[in-house]
């Protein structure tokens, strides 16, 4: 699975180059972004704008990013379909979650806190 990464203003942008997170690559999609953490990156954005589905174990894998970016940094999402919007309202995740509609959004956001 590719994940485009790249660096704005000091926040590392992680997008996913495709159109399913589901379970053929959660695990792939959770270990590459997992070794982002270790490296040491501390305001990390997800952002979802290549991504039109995500199921249960993408949703799992994410929860798992969180906390392993616990006291490390800040983990964000931004740019989820309305889809994925609503599966994070229905599951509650909007509330775990810092999500802002655009990747502009989230790098103001996240250089607020410097």
């Amino acid at each position: 699975m590719k994940i485009e990464r790249e660096k704005q203003q000091g926040v590392t942008l992680l997008t996913p180059v495709t159109r399913r997170l589901d379970a053929s690559v959660a695990l792939r999609f959770k270990e590459e972004v997992l070794a982002v953490i270790q490296q040491g990156e501390s305001r990390l954005v997800l952002d979802f704008s290549r991504v039109d589905f995500i199921d249960s174990s993408c949703l799992g894998a994410l929860i798992s990013l969180l906390k392993a970016s616990s006291g490390k940094g800040t983990l964000a999402l931004c740019a989820l379909n309305g889809n994925i919007k609503n599966m994070f309202s229905l599951t509650r995740m909007d509330r775990v979650f810092t999500i802002y509609p655009e990747r502009s959004d989230a790098i103001a956001e996240l250089n607020m806190g410097e």
